[in-house]
């Protein structure tokens, strides 16, 4: 499927123009996501960069799922989002670093945490992908807007994430 500009740091081997395209649904609250992502960093990432035997005919494209049944999977996918928008490039190390993490995030490690909390938190850790004068960038990007229920400055890229599942879905269930 196409990804939408505003999310192209979520392409992270590959091109473009390669052949085929594997989407990695991920929650970074997920044992068997981080699994998946240590998997494409050790064992896929040479095959397809790097002159590796699939360079240039297949592209990675990791698809953002929160998984409602994690209390906090909503805040670690909006601080990946905001680290992407702020230094792309910051993306996949990122992912990885906060998977290297995700045990803090946890239902019963974050259950005393405020959502601010564990939004500073997440800043904190994403501090050490992305050059200092952008700090305050990703801060904003996570702080809530001024109405009531508007969300975050990464809300709507995370809404494109869900619905792209919830379609995604529906193409592949007969």
């Amino acid at each position: 499927m196409a990804l939408q500009s505003s999310v192209s740091f979520q392409s992270i081997l590959g091109t473009s123009h390669s052949e085929d395209v594997l989407d990695v649904f991920i929650d970074y609250v997920c044992p068997f996501s981080a699994k998946m992502a240590r998997s494409i960093e050790k064992n896929l990432k040479p095959l397809i960069s790097g002159g590796g035997k699939y360079d240039g005919k297949v592209r990675v494209i990791i698809r953002l799922h929160p998984q409602p049944w994690h209390a906090t999977s909503t805040h670690t996918h909006e601080s990946v989002v905001a680290v992407g928008q702020v230094e792309p490039s910051a993306f996949w190390p990122y992912t990885l670093d906060l998977f290297e993490h995700q045990e803090e995030y946890y239902d019963i490690p974050s259950s005393k945490l405020t959502a601010l909390e564990i939004r500073a938190k997440l800043v904190e850790l994403a501090s050490k992908h992305v050059p200092a004068n952008k700090v305050p960038l990703l801060e904003d990007l996570l702080a809530f807007k001024t109405t009531p229920n508007g969300g975050t400055g990464v809300t709507d890229n995370l809404k494109y994430n869900s619905e792209l599942f919830v379609h995604y879905m529906r193409c592949r269930i007969p």
